[in-house]
């Protein structure tokens, strides 16, 4: 029988420590960044110019449609062969990362603009406010209320992607876990710890986005 052992992992704690930090702060840049590609992707998406919006689907759907990882690699391996800039981990996966959500963030902004009702935008041209006003003013506003949970859990998905980014030796939880794994020779502790982070800090937000999610109903 295995003998479990999880007090070895306290003399590591400020490794664990470190590559939570790293991890929680590798999110907020990644889903902010995100949200900043999904606006541009999902106005692109909606664009009258074909051109725009025939480079805004090519981009949903490139990163959408190939894995994540693939795109860890390709952005650190492959990306500064081809753009002739040197690229260190970091600014690769946060990259990728940015990227990916954002595809996906574009498609959840994109359904939360064209869910409003077509006559929310007829009244505010009837008001004399311009295309952009009523987009800012009437229609924004009621479709964010409904996006709020979707782009919280694509929120709560790229917490759980920079897990990835240890391919690259960013030092994230995981990464940090490999080492402490290879040093104490105590893989299953290690990550089992490692799990339970995890989900310390997903059970409680998923709480709140279901909670969340409730409440816009009855508002609504």
């Amino acid at each position: 029988m295995y003998q479990w052992d999880f007090g070895i992992l306290w003399s590591y704690r400020w490794l664990f420590l470190n590559g939570l930090g790293v991890t929680v702060g590798f999110t907020v840049v990644i889903v902010l960044l995100g949200l900043v590609f999904g606006l541009f992707g999902a106005f692109g998406s909606l664009s009258r110019f074909q051109p725009v919006r025939l480079v805004a689907l090519a981009f949903i759907e490139a990163f959408r449609c190939t894995p994540i990882l693939v795109q860890l690699i390709w952005f650190y391996y492959a990306l500064p062969i081809l753009a002739g800039v040197e690229m260190t981990p970091i600014t690769a996966s946060a990259l990728a990362l940015s990227l990916y959500g954002g595809s996906f963030y574009s498609e959840i902004i994109r359904g939360g603009i064209v869910s409003i009702d077509k006559g929310q935008s007829e009244a505010g041209a009837a008001l004399g406010m311009t295309p952009g006003q009523s987009m800012r003013r009437i229609v924004l506003p009621q479709a964010i209320k409904r996006m709020i949970p979707a782009l919280m859990n694509q929120s709560i998905i790229q917490f759980k992607n920079t897990s990835l980014v240890s391919v690259l030796a960013v030092p994230d939880l995981v990464y940090q876990s490999q080492v402490a794994a290879h040093d104490s020779y105590r893989p299953l502790e290690t990550y089992t710890a490692v799990a339970v982070a995890y989900a310390a800090i997903l059970i409680p937000l998923t709480i709140i986005v279901r909670r969340g999610e409730k409440h816009l109903a009855v508002s609504e």
